[in-house]
């Protein structure tokens, strides 16, 4: 840019300064809270410091630390484990609501909206609470059930896979709804016209939701899966309310949003707990690459 150029530029800043003065809060608010804490977070990521004191440079060795951190690799296995377990029924569940939702014959469809989508504004916390008196061990709803119709209570938070199923219970109920909302306005984009023709063929509900639905809905399943990995890569209260900052027996409930937080407000080991949030960066972004890929393949197509 050449000096003329800046000079210009700066004068039509000054010219419109009155504009530029009302959307400065945002990007003030932004500088503050969203730039400034990645920027220092990365600095962190090359200091040892426990939130008091001196930080001391230790270059990469936090990084290959985290190599060899096996807790760190359980950490992933968990919120993979979780993710696989709640992914695939969450949206399957909420194509086939949404399609349910988006038949002529049915009333009251926005009643039933509202309702499926309640569960995605309700308070984490208290949907957590909830469910640890459902599946508690010893007065758990769930075990009352079972011992009344004859059979041994579950012991659901001493179980290493029993825990994830827990978690990925919490994260089904919630989003199951939310993601049949974006189901449902992708399949008021699909004409009608398509459906009608199937139906003179003789086509049944099960035949054109395999046929057609699904097909003419495959970017925006794309997409879900997309945003549903990324929530899960993030998981985070449901598993610390439910177990704390150990991730319950064995640290089979431990995230690696939660194992960030342990090394941070736990261990006050602030450094490593930055390695921990750009190594979550990195696997959030191959996931994001690959299903852009993806995307662009099915495009093609």
């Amino acid at each position: 840019m050449t000096p003329a150029s800046r000079g210009s530029l700066w004068r039509e800043i000054y010219k419109n300064r009155t504009l530029y003065l009302f959307i400065s809060p945002f990007y003030l608010l932004f500088l503050i809270f969203g730039l400034f804490p990645i920027v220092f977070s990365l600095y962190l990521s090359f200091h040892k410091w426990g939130g008091l004191g001196a930080m001391e440079f230790v270059g990469l060795k936090q990084f290959t630390y985290l190599l060899s951190d096996m807790v760190f690799w359980q950490s992933v296995g968990n919120t993979f484990a979780i993710w696989f377990l709640s992914a695939i029924p969450m949206l399957f569940g909420a194509l086939v609501i949404a399609f349910l939702l988006n038949t002529p014959l049915l009333k009251f469809k926005g009643f039933y909206r509202t309702a499926f989508f309640v569960t995605n504004v309700t308070s984490i916390v208290a949907v957590t609470i909830i469910f640890k008196s459902i599946f508690g061990d010893s007065y758990g709803l769930l075990n009352y059930v079972l011992t009344t119709i004859g059979l041994d209570p579950v012991e659901w938070l001493k179980s290493e896979f029993l825990i994830k199923v827990v978690i990925a219970s919490m994260v089904v109920w919630r989003w199951t709804g939310y993601n049949a909302i974006i189901y449902l306005a992708g399949l008021q984009g699909i004409p009608n016209t398509l459906y009608e023709a199937a139906k003179m063929d003789g086509a049944n509900l099960i035949q054109m939701f395999f046929h057609i639905t699904i097909p003419l809905l495959r970017p925006i399943i794309l997409f879900t899966v997309l945003m549903t990995t990324i929530g899960s890569m993030q998981l985070f209260t449901e598993p610390q309310v439910l177990l704390g900052n150990s991730g319950g027996v064995g640290g089979s409930g431990l995230t690696i949003t939660l194992y960030m937080y342990k090394q941070a407000f736990g261990e006050s080991q602030y450094g490593y707990a930055s390695v921990v949030s750009w190594a979550l960066f990195v696997i959030i972004a191959l996931f994001s690459l690959l299903n852009w890929k993806i995307v662009q393949k099915t495009g093609a197509k």
